[in-house]
């Protein structure tokens, strides 16, 4: 039976414990996964009318949330932490908390739309403009021809408008909501608003919307194989990129160090 054949009842949506190994990182808790591993963790969810908020760690995002803690608040509020970025899973190398493999944003998206192509998932995407949305949805429907798109709303929406995108989200029946907004708005909503949207599977995909309406070219495969999509990006749109990379990066290393003496525990 597929997902969207399964009498959907959400009104009593409970979490779905992750039941795999994690480690603290930053005083993070991110789960040792591979991505077929989080893949098959989504499909339960799906299957058996579970919530579970994914969150994605990279550098710059741990940065962020020691900056900001009501951003940290948010991101731990999820029930499967990722490593995104490539500095993370080096981290855990160096930390001696070793990550199986890196899992982006963009590539576990593909993989769920790739399961959902078998499977009839419901999907909702929600965010990038309304231009990037039309395209990222006539995308989807050519490449995952299985994947019923449930919904779209673009991200420019004003915080009045918040309570009515959710309940749009809610009438959708969507069994995943893909959220490409920027931090720290994104993780705001999304731990805001998960409750009332009782979407079983919800992802924060970033810029992958733009990647997959080819407004953005995602780095060769040897550069991401490198660590180095930061890098290609800021090649593509430097004057936007340089200087948050740059400040993003040396605090990471300099929270390394630290965290290599002065390891921290889980908040």
């Amino acid at each position: 039976m597929s997902a969207s054949q399964n009498i959907r009842d959400f009104s009593s949506l409970s979490t779905l414990e992750v039941t795999q190994r994690d480690v603290c990182l930053f005083g993070i808790k991110v789960h040792i996964l591979t991505s077929s591993q989080a893949l098959d963790h989504i499909d339960s969810a799906i299957k058996n009318k579970k919530s579970l908020h994914i969150g994605m760690l990279n550098a710059a995002k741990i940065v962020n949330m020691k900056r900001n803690p009501k951003l940290g608040k948010d991101v731990r509020s999820s029930n499967m932490i990722l490593a995104d970025g490539s500095s993370v899973v080096m981290a855990s190398k160096i930390l001696r908390k070793t990550l199986p493999e890196r899992i982006t944003g963009i590539d576990l998206m593909h993989g769920i739309l790739s399961r959902g192509n078998k499977e009839g998932y419901r999907v909702f995407c929600l965010g990038a403009t309304p231009e990037i949305s039309a395209r990222t949805e006539a995308e989807i429907r050519k490449q995952y021809p299985g994947v019923v798109i449930a919904g779209t709303q673009h991200g420019y929406f004003s915080d009045r408008e918040e309570a009515a995108v959710a309940q749009q989200i809610t009438d959708s029946d969507a069994d995943v909501l893909f959220v490409a907004i920027t931090s720290p708005k994104k993780e705001q909503f999304m731990a805001r608003w998960n409750k009332t949207m009782r979407v079983p599977v919800v992802h924060g995909v970033g810029g992958s919307f733009d990647v997959l309406a080819g407004k953005v070219q995602r780095a060769p495969l040897s550069w991401q194989k490198y660590g180095m999509e930061w890098l290609y990006r800021v090649v593509q749109e430097p004057g936007r990129l340089w200087k948050r990379y740059l400040v993003t990066n040396t605090l990471f290393l300099g929270m390394l160090v630290k965290e290599i003496f002065l390891p921290s525990k889980p908040l």
